[in-house]
């Protein structure tokens, strides 16, 4: 039967979305292909059509066991014989999925990526005649990316093992991220490729600044009464507190995120696809596996992690087509607590920075000056028209020349080394007389006191903006210190100008207090430390505060030890913990470990590491003899610890510690260190 039968007999359409042709003729015909669709756009009917079309049975590899549920519930209720094997099947559900696939009547098996890691599914995927793999969210495959599945990597494996084409999807691939799925899928061999755009033209964009967030949410779902809607937060905690508030306000709410237990989960699955009304208050743990097509808005509480992670979230309104409506609300805290993410993951620093990245590009989305839209599509290399549907395409930004203050940002951190935060450069900009400022002597700075026309909460706005146009970024080795980037230099030589928002300076305002652990300048040292715990936790298996507790981790970010005497002074560290952590920790603070023998470092924080370093010295003055001709003599270095702990009081006590040639050279010397100890 041909495809565009099927496509109006079994699917009831009358004919493909723009674009979907294309895709379905290629997939149908067994070329290797690679389909960038957005979200909404069809991407399921381009490997469930070619699926019908051709002989065998199609496998299709999804990441949730809720979208490929929801797939083959659809598939069923079209008549087509689908299935699939996971760990949420009853058992008479794998039973008619086995059945199927032995009379020769399955054409589609669905499969989580994890089952890749039996050895008996190659086996059993051959001898069920698969004729075709398709990859849903095909982005999962890559390393950089934010949704990273490890066991999507033993997808090009099974390829090459079964001997058939492959189709991959997903709606949110960068070209780096299109070069990795192109790598592990396709073994390098570029496939026939599909990059259909981005744009979800339906989809009302907007940002705002964070003034009273649980108001700001309430407002906006108030004023979509009997829509459903998704709230994403960024913990456990605030998806039950709106979703509460929500309720209390005469909505019908309720919350999900990781910690429920998989019944409850199931159950808020299914009322959210079955009920027209309800809101759903969740952490990003859902909404990849719902298909429901008439979700009239997502509202982001708090920033999301990156731009993909952003647009892939807000990809879920709207899938039918019609309009759809998001708001995302942002601030300081949450710009600082996505770089702690960052900063204290275990990533290497090539990852971590290309974090950094993706979330400056969201940044720079949240701070835009024109058309969101064209900021969101040029990110995806698209360059698009101004959009019309959106908030800045809505009402103009109420823009001014922000050289001025911009310059004197980025001159106070110039001035102090770039080895600041936003917080202790904003009190140099305003004049205040701080402990730190005062130790460092930045009160005689010529920018000491020049941003007074800002307070506080307005020269944070500043910042904000500066960060979301990139010209400064958090510097990973200085525990997020601002460095300028290239982009800022024309300006801060006045060879460029830039334009900022007057509204969010303006309306700026204090939010509630949040209880920080350290200071805004030591809260990245910190987070850096806390990484560091976590990595020696992780290969030890135990938790982390055995291997140091928060109060040890907050000294050492506030003290900031130079060696492994000062860090012996920290409290918490005893003996065998600087032996055993003391160097890796001190990498972190200093950027390199302190280099000392062994058993100087059991002297580390007492007096007697003193003497034995004064004793070293002068054994170094006098290794060749008092003249410099002697043959080369030294102590070892156990010898020179028992000197310094014991403190022989004279020359027969020492020659019975060192020997008679050790004392003959040194003795005099030593004891006159001693003497002064």
């Amino acid at each position: 039967m041909s495809a565009a039968t099927l496509l109006r007999d079994v699917f009831g359409f009358d004919g493909f979305r723009p674009g979907q042709q294309e895709i379905v003729e290629a997939v149908t015909d067994g070329r290797n292909t690679l389909a960038i669709m957005p979200t909404g756009g069809g991407k399921s009917l381009c490997f469930q059509l070619p699926a019908l079309v051709r002989d065998g049975v199609t496998v299709v590899i999804s990441p949730l066991i809720a979208l490929m549920r929801d797939q083959v519930r659809g598939l069923h209720e079209a008549g087509v014989e689908a299935g699939a094997l996971t760990s949420g099947n009853t058992e008479e559900e794998t039973d008619a999925v086995w059945r199927a696939l032995e009379q020769g009547t399955l054409k589609l098996l669905y499969m989580a990526p994890e089952r890749l890691a039996s050895g008996g599914t190659q086996r059993m995927l051959r001898e069920a005649g698969v004729s075709m793999i398709s990859v849903d969210e095909a982005h999962c495959v890559s390393q950089w990316g934010h949704d990273f599945r490890p066991d999507y990597l033993r997808i090009g494996e099974l390829r090459r093992a079964l001997g058939v084409p492959l189709a991959a999807f997903t709606a949110t691939a960068d070209a780096e991220t299109r070069a990795e799925i192109v790598e592990k899928l396709f073994d390098g061999v570029q496939p026939e490729t599909f990059l259909q755009g981005f744009d979800r033209p339906n989809i009302h964009l907007a940002f705002a600044a964070k003034d009273g967030p649980r108001t700001q949410i309430l407002n906006f779902a108030n004023a979509r009464k009997g829509q459903s809607g998704i709230v994403y937060t960024g913990t456990r905690a605030k998806t039950e507190t709106l979703a509460r508030a929500l309720g209390e306000a005469g909505h019908t709410a309720c919350h999900y995120h990781g910690g429920m237990e998989a019944e409850a989960r199931r159950i808020v699955e299914r009322r959210f696809q079955q009920e027209d009304r309800l809101i759903v208050c969740a952490t990003v743990a859902f909404g990849m596996g719902i298909d429901k097509p008439d979700i009239r808005w997502v509202a982001h509480a708090d920033l999301p992690k990156s731009i993909e992670s952003y647009y892939q979230e807000i990809g879920r309104s709207g899938r039918d087509g019609a309009p759809a409506e998001t708001l995302t609300l942002y601030g300081p805290d949450d710009i600082r607590y996505r770089r702690q993410q960052i900063d204290e993951g275990l990533a290497p620093p090539e990852r971590r920075a290309a974090d950094h990245g993706r979330l400056n590009a969201l940044l720079g989305l949240a701070e835009a000056l024109t058309c969101r839209r064209q900021s969101l599509l040029t990110y995806f290399g698209e360059d698009p028209a101004p959009c019309g549907n959106c908030d800045l395409c809505d009402k103009p930004a109420d823009v001014f020349d922000g050289t001025t203050p911009v310059r004197m940002a980025l001159s106070a951190a110039l001035r102090t080394d770039e080895r600041f935060g936003a917080g202790h450069l904003i009190d140099i900009l305003l004049g205040n007389m701080t402990e730190k400022v005062s130790q460092r002597s930045h009160d005689q700075l010529p920018t000491f006191g020049v941003g007074k026309e800002y307070n506080r909460v307005q020269w944070q706005a500043i910042f904000r903006q500066i960060m979301g146009h990139d010209l400064m970024r958090p510097d990973a080795e200085r525990h997020g210190a601002l460095r300028m980037t290239d982009k800022a230099r024309p300006i801060l030589r006045d060879e460029e100008t830039i334009q900022l928002r007057r509204d969010t300076i303006k309306s700026a305002k204090s939010g509630p207090k949040v209880h920080q652990m350290v200071s805004e300048e030591d809260a990245p040292l910190l987070s850096a430390l806390k990484a560091k715990r976590r990595s020696y936790a992780e290969q030890q298996s135990v938790p982390a505060y055995i291997i140091f507790n928060d109060k040890t981790l907050i000294e050492m970010a506030e003290t900031r030890p130079q060696n492994m005497d000062d860090m012996a002074g920290i409290g918490g560290v005893g003996a065998k913990k600087l032996e055993s952590y003391g160097a890796g920790f001190l990498e972190v603070i200093n950027g390199e470990a302190e280099l000392q023998h062994p058993t100087r470092r059991k002297l580390a924080g007492r007096a007697e590491g003193d003497i034995y370093d004064r004793l070293l010295q002068v054994q170094a003055d006098l290794a060749r003899g008092p003249h410099g001709a002697d043959k080369p003599m030294s102590c070892s270095a156990s010898q020179l610890a028992k000197v310094a702990q014991k403190k022989p009081p004279d020359i027969g006590a020492l020659t019975r510690l060192v020997g008679d040639r050790h004392a003959e050279r040194f003795g005099d010397a030593f004891l006159e260190v001693l003497s002064e100890a």
